[in-house]
């Protein structure tokens, strides 16, 4: 299962780590084959959370309207957060004594020059649980630029880790704008960036990070003009550490993942890959999101009616394009180490609800942003470097290639 869906802060695992981490909320989510689309553009009938303003809007002001509302059933849970910033900081607000709508608290305000995510959860009036993840940017002003980036300050990571920018206007002046990002690490080892365009630049080693590392990363870009006229705001310093070391390999023509943490092999899982039509891509993708329910839904992304899961447990976001590794209740046992039957994505066994002792239970609570996964013996193309954190399949003269700075 795949499709397109702009990075923002995510779901809960025992560490917090990428932007905006959420506990127990989930993003409208579906799985396919390459089909793109921009998420709440397209909605099931049966969606009964509205988000205010809508995903992906940018410039808004510190005066419109935020609302999180429900056409029937109530709100469990709203959480509006400002993310990619070095203390991510929660907008006070109530659910509503209906339980129908969410708003800030009075007085509250957004910060300009920010983004924000939404999760929210809802039962509605059949007792069915849904959950909705939408994202919104503010004004920022329009002689200035700002990079939002991963990963959060504080944060502990797998070794698999890339430092990635993404800028709000283009860049032209690539060479400063670099310059003025410092990421450095103890015990020092070299680093370099990498861009992809003008609005995104990546920062890796030539290997993975060894466990224990501390990484630091300074921006230095306030009055940097990047493009004519047009100058950054940003000055500060985020640090992250690097955890244990956690490489899963999957074999989609066995149908297994090999589960290796410092080098030990800790497990061998039976999953289900892409089937034949809807092929998982091969390489080494990194963790970026982890969410303990997330909506896949077929509508969003070209494949109609195949499919609308609300309540898929236990994901793993690997790719922007929308690959998962998540589990699955629906296929029947003797699926998992024989068959691969998802829309792109990766499957563990699991139950309804997430609360067993399952497969992809013991994986996830295993699992840090920043681990790798990697495909192999599929029958598709090796994912794209700029495809969520794809850098690793870049070899390093290449990728040294690609910086602004020699």
């Amino acid at each position: 299962m795949r499709h397109v869906l702009k990075r923002a802060g995510s779901g809960a695992a025992a560490t917090p780590t990428w932007a905006g981490l959420v506990a127990v909320l989930a993003l409208l989510a579906g799985c396919t084959g390459g089909t793109t689309f921009l998420e709440g553009k397209s909605r099931a009938p049966g969606d009964t959370i509205r988000v205010t303003p809508e995903d992906g809007a940018k410039g808004i002001g510190r005066a419109d309207r935020i609302e999180v509302g429900v056409a029937d059933g109530r709100l469990e849970r709203v959480v509006v957060k400002r993310v990619e910033d070095a203390f991510p900081t929660e907008l006070a607000g109530e659910i509503a004594a209906d339980g129908r709508s969410w708003r800030p608290s009075a007085g509250v305000r957004v910060s300009l020059a920010a983004k924000y995510s939404v999760d929210a959860v809802a039962v509605d009036g059949e007792g069915r649980r849904s959950a909705r993840r939408t994202t919104f940017a503010t004004a920022v002003p329009t002689d200035r630029f700002i990079g939002y980036f991963s990963p959060e300050n504080r944060s502990t990571v797998g070794t698999g880790m890339i430092v990635s920018f993404d800028f709000n206007r283009k860049i032209q002046d690539r060479a400063a704008v670099q310059r003025a990002i410092a990421v450095t690490a103890d015990p020092p080892v070299e680093i370099e960036g990498h861009w992809f365009g003008h609005e995104r630049l990546d920062f890796r080693p030539r290997a993975y990070w060894e466990p224990g590392t501390e990484v630091t990363v300074r921006l230095a870009l306030r009055d940097v003009e990047g493009a004519p006229g047009v100058f950054g705001i940003q000055h500060k310093k985020v640090a992250f550490t690097v955890g244990r070391s956690q490489v899963s390999l999957v074999d989609a023509a066995n149908h297994t993942m090999e589960v290796r943490r410092d080098g030990e092999v800790l497990s061998t899982v039976p999953i289900t890959a892409g089937a034949p039509k809807t092929t998982t891509y091969n390489g080494k993708m990194v963790v970026t999101e982890l969410y303990d329910m997330t909506r896949m839904d077929g509508r969003t992304v070209g494949f109609g009616g195949e499919y609308d899961i609300k309540d898929v447990p236990h994901a793993i976001r690997l790719t922007t394009s929308g690959t998962f590794l998540h589990g699955n209740y629906w296929a029947s046992e003797d699926t998992f180490g024989t068959e691969n039957v998802s829309h792109g994505c990766i499957g563990l066994r699991d139950v309804k609800g997430g609360r067993g002792d399952t497969p992809a239970s013991w994986f996830f609570e295993r699992t840090l942003i920043g681990d790798v996964v990697e495909v192999v013996n599929s029958r598709d193309r090796t994912v794209a470097a700029d495809n969520g954190l794809g850098g690793w399949n870049m070899d390093w003269d290449r990728w040294r290639a690609g910086s602004a700075v020699h």
